[in-house]
């Protein structure tokens, strides 16, 4: 991992997060700009698009044929629903649900009735799902997901030997970000390769100069560091599992606080 150098810790004052302007009042990035009297805005780098039903049709899935169904995102659930929809399918009583996150598993209900003895649900990370794919073994699972999308699951399916079927539903692709040309940002936040990727393809010239770029998780941190970025901030932190805990701690070094 790159490490930004001491040199590099200077004041704060704007951070620019490359997610949607969270709703509620209390998010903690809205907390760190009052705290700590930041310009903290927020911008989409990414865009998603449904794949057309014609799309679908081509990767010959029949999905009630499967009997366990992952969820990694509310883009996920959203999409696949709207496909169900598309094709008149109603999920079966019996189906297995498993869940990411409390957060995706809270969203799904937006859908469906939940029933504990069929929704499995992890803490953040696919890992956390993997004991519950080892102790279900027997199911045929689906898995509903961009075209875009992280290696973990569908290595770790093929290794266990366990049935899995992948379903593109839809397309992640580059936002346009013109409107952000002539505005500069002490801070840069990140949290998927496809972020990184938009902000090269908006930007083929941008250089990072003294632009601290912070990374949440370790295939972002890569793609930065593939991209030649020099790393300032790395969330998860021992001392601070989240983005704006991060931050934070960077904050309060740089603005001497």
């Amino acid at each position: 991992m790159s490490t930004a150098s001491k040199d590099r810790l200077r004041p704060v004052k704007s951070i620019l997060v490359s997610q949607p302007k969270p709703s509620n009042p209390q998010s903690p990035y809205l907390q760190l700009a009052e705290k700590y009297n930041l310009k903290i805005d927020f911008r989409q780098f990414i865009k998603v698009e449904p794949v057309p039903a014609k799309e679908f049709r081509k990767q010959k899935i029949d999905i009630l044929k499967h009997t366990a169904i992952i969820f990694t995102s509310r883009n996920a659930i959203d999409h696949f629903f709207a496909i169900c929809k598309e094709f008149k399918i109603e999920m079966p009583a019996d189906m297995k649900y498993f869940c990411i996150s409390d957060q995706t598993a809270h969203y799904l209900q937006k859908y469906i009735v939940i029933r504990k003895r069929k929704l499995f649900v992890g803490h953040k990370t696919a890992e956390d799902l993997f004991d519950y794919f080892k102790k279900h073994k027997s199911e045929k699972y689906l898995f509903p997901c961009s075209d875009i999308r992280k290696d973990d699951i569908p290595d770790f399916m093929a290794k266990n030997n366990i049935e899995f079927t992948e379903a593109i539903i839809y397309h992640t692709l580059a936002d346009d970000l013109s409107d952000l040309a002539d505005v500069k940002y002490d801070i840069l936040a990140f949290f998927s390769p496809s972020g990184l990727k938009s902000l090269m393809q908006n930007f083929p010239d941008f250089v990072q100069g003294a632009t601290r770029i912070a990374t949440f998780g370790p295939t972002t941190s890569k793609a930065a560091e593939d991209l030649g970025m020099i790393l300032d901030i790395e969330a998860p932190l021992p001392n601070a599992p989240s983005m704006t805990g991060a931050l934070e701690l960077y904050i309060k070094k740089a603005n001497n606080l």
